[in-house]
């Protein structure tokens, strides 16, 4: 066995690495709790990549950046979603009590329609991935998401304001 293959060599090889890692991962990212995040799962990645020998840095570099770039397209992506919900779904800021309204009322729905509400809204998933995920056809996954805001805007027509 190679000296530097031991768990030990990594450890020492990461703590004389670790800052200027780190560093390079909070400029590629929004906020530290990305940084670092990013940072461990780079460090994973090469660690599997190179059978367990400390890798070469610009490798390292290399996939922080990359894995800084996915999270900031995946959180994109979510706002995105977020910002693409209908509007009756989000209430504004100042009516916290029309908040309360809707999670009561997404709560009192039954799990077979929440679910499907859950997937497409917060998931964005089509109705055919959504069939694919709970393994119902795909109409049904469409009534039930139907269903399920049918439901919704008839609780929030009868909560009180």
């Amino acid at each position: 066995m190679d000296p530097s293959d031991s768990p030990q060599s990594w450890r020492v090889w990461v703590e004389t690495q670790a800052n200027r890692f780190l560093l390079f991962a909070r400029d590629q990212t929004r906020c530290e709790a990305d940084a670092q995040d990013v940072l461990q799962e780079a460090l994973v990645e090469t660690w599997q990549r190179c059978g367990g020998k400390p890798p070469d840095a610009p490798l390292v570099f290399a996939t922080i950046r990359r894995r800084a770039i996915d999270l900031a397209r995946s959180n994109d992506r979510r706002a995105q979603r977020e910002l693409a919900s209908p509007e009756w779904f989000w209430a504004p800021a100042d009516h916290a009590a029309r908040d309360e309204d809707l999670e009561q009322a997404v709560k009192t729905l039954p799990p077979n329609l929440r679910e499907v509400l859950v997937l497409k809204i917060w998931s964005g998933l089509t109705f055919q991935e959504i069939a694919g995920a709970l393994d119902i056809p795909a109409n049904t996954a469409a009534s039930r998401y139907r269903y399920a805001l049918e439901r919704l805007r008839e609780s929030l027509k009868e909560a009180p304001r």
